[in-house]
C-alpha cells in the first residue's frame, strides 16, 4: 500500500516536470530555432555538474542544492526536447543514461571531498558506499536488458521488470538535494545506500526469476 502511494506521487511529479518542461522545449526551439538540440542539453547539464561538484566540495552546499535542482529538470527537458524535433535516437539514449552515471559519480565524489576537507572521512566513506549502491541500479538493469533481449519477453513486460523499486534515479539525487538543504547529507548518504541496495537486489531477484 505505502510502496502503491509513493509510486503515484512519483508518476504524479514526473507527469508535472515534463508538463513544465514540455512548454520550456518549445520555447527554447522556438529561441535557437532548433539549433539547440538535446544532446546539447545534455553536454550542459554534464558541465553543470562538474561545478556543482566543485561547490560542494568547496562548502557551498546551498549553492549547490539550488543549481543541482536546476540541473536535475534539465534530465526531463532534453528529452521533451528530442521528442519536440523529432531527433530521439539510441544514440541520443546512449549519451543521456551515460551522463547520468556520470553526475552521480561527480556529486559523490564532491559530498565525499567535503567531508575529507572537515575531518570525517568515515562520512567520505559513506559516500563512495552510496555512489557504488547507486550505479548498481542502473547497471543491473543494462546488463539485465542484454540477458532477456532474446527471451519471450514484451517490451512492456521488460519495462516493468527494470522499472521496480524505490530508489530510482531521481530519488536519489532528491534525497542529495535534501541532505545539501538541511545538513542532514551523511543521512542521506546512507539512506541513499541502503535503498539503492535494496532496489539492486530487488530487480537483480526479478530478473533471475523471469529468466
Amino acid at each position: 500500500m505505502q510502496m502503491s502511494l509513493i509510486n503515484t506521487v512519483l508518476d504524479t511529479c514526473r507527469s508535472l516536470a515534463r508538463a513544465v518542461m514540455h512548454y520550456v522545449a518549445i520555447i527554447l526551439d522556438r529561441v535557437s530555432s532548433g539549433h539547440i538540440t538535446a544532446n546539447t542539453v545534455t553536454l550542459v547539464s554534464l558541465l553543470g555538474h562538474v561545478y556543482i561538484a566543485y561547490l560542494i566540495a568547496a562548502r557551498h552546499p546551498l549553492w549547490a542544492g539550488a543549481l543541482l535542482i536546476v540541473f536535475g529538470l534539465m534530465d526531463t527537458l532534453d528529452g521533451e526536447l528530442a521528442r519536440l524535433q523529432k531527433r530521439a535516437s539510441s544514440a541520443g539514449m546512449l549519451l543521456d543514461a551515460s551522463t547520468d552515471r556520470i553526475k552521480e559519480v561527480l556529486l559523490f565524489v564532491g559530498a565525499a571531498a567535503f567531508y575529507v576537507k572537515l575531518g570525517y572521512p568515515n562520512v567520505a566513506v559513506w559516500a563512495v558506499a552510496a555512489c557504488g549502491a547507486s550505479l548498481l541500479v542502473p547497471f543491473i538493469k543494462a546488463k539485465g536488458e542484454t540477458a532477456v533481449k532474446d527471451s519471450h519477453l514484451t517490451p512492456n513486460e521488460i519495462n516493468r521488470l527494470f522499472g521496480g523499486g524505490i530508489a530510482s534515479y531521481e530519488i536519489r539525487v532528491t534525497l542529495f538535494i535534501i541532505g545539501l538543504f538541511t545538513s542532514l547529507l551523511p543521512e542521506m548518504l546512507i539512506i541513499i545506500t541502503i535503498l539503492s541496495s535494496i532496489t539492486a537486489a530487488n530487480r537483480l531477484i526479478s530478473i533471475t526469476r523471469k529468466l
